[in-house]
């Protein structure tokens, strides 16, 4: 949690004083940085006048407070820090500084937030084959789904833009399918959108199906400690200073000083010496 009153707050950048204090300059000098304003295009509920930079955000039953997140990337053998990033307190910050200390450091095992599964009992897009060479979907009844289905003229980008491409299948052939009812019931034919990073995603499936990625889903469970501890033991639940570098700055020491503790019960106590 940030160092900013809560009920105070301005509905704009705007609405800001850059005089006021060093927070509110620093704020507006990061405007464009992926890890604070540059983060996303949608604009906060409110702004703090005191701590510009940190985001009005709540967890679950709880009031709304300012406030960063903070990053570790984690060794989980020994649950060591490898890297922290201080960003806002919003999702895709958070993934933007997940890609800076992959940078600074080795890959780890990711998760994928993958929302193409279907409850309702129609097939999902797993039930669709993906062929890379031909560049077309081949549904569960065999016919294939393409980007393109007529020549423009005019040459058109395939990706909208979200950045995913729409795959069809052909009216008449999804009409005289007896899959139907299981595939599209409420659309004339079936669509499937894939990522222009989806080879990408693909291969972090593939990783997450194996023995190592959940070995690495058990060991997790140490990054959280360090949260946990970083609260409960050290009692940073709150920062002391204000702007993007104050939060840089606490974040840095506490992930230092947390794995000071834990080398020191790493390094094996010398055996005592006896005078005789």
């Amino acid at each position: 949690m940030a160092d900013a009153c809560r009920r105070r707050g301005v509905a704009k950048v705007e609405d800001l004083d850059p005089t006021s204090n060093r927070a509110v300059a620093e704020y507006l000098s990061v405007l464009d940085d992926a890890a604070f304003g540059g983060a996303t295009p949608v604009e906060p509920r409110s702004i703090s006048p005191t701590d510009p930079a940190a985001r009005y955000t709540a967890a679950a039953d709880t009031p709304a407070v300012y406030a960063y997140s903070d990053n570790y990337l984690v060794d989980l053998k020994h649950a060591v820090i490898m890297d922290v990033e201080a960003t806002t307190a919003i999702r895709q910050a958070e993934v933007r500084a997940a890609k800076t200390m992959l940078d600074r450091t080795a890959e780890p095992h990711v998760k994928v937030f993958d929302k193409s599964e279907r409850t309702d009992g129609t097939f999902s897009r797993s039930d669709f084959a993906y062929d890379p060479e031909g560049n077309f979907y081949v549904c569960p009844g065999g016919k294939e789904l393409r980007k393109r289905r007529r020549l423009f003229s005019s040459l058109r980008s395939d990706a909208a833009k979200d950045g995913t491409i729409i795959y069809r299948a052909s009216k008449l052939d999804c009409e005289a399918c007896a899959l139907k009812p299981k595939c599209c019931p409420n659309m004339p034919m079936r669509k499937i959108a894939r990522s222009v990073h989806e080879a990408a995603r693909d291969k972090a499936r593939a990783i997450a199906k194996t023995q190592a990625y959940a070995v690495s889903c058990r060991q997790r469970k140490k990054v959280e400690m360090l949260f946990a501890h970083l609260k409960r033991i050290l009692g940073l639940g709150k920062l002391r200073l204000r702007g993007p570098s104050g939060a840089k700055d606490e974040f840095l020491l506490a992930a230092a000083a947390q794995n000071l503790r834990k080398l020191a019960k790493l390094i094996p106590v010398p055996a005592p010496i006896f005078v005789t």
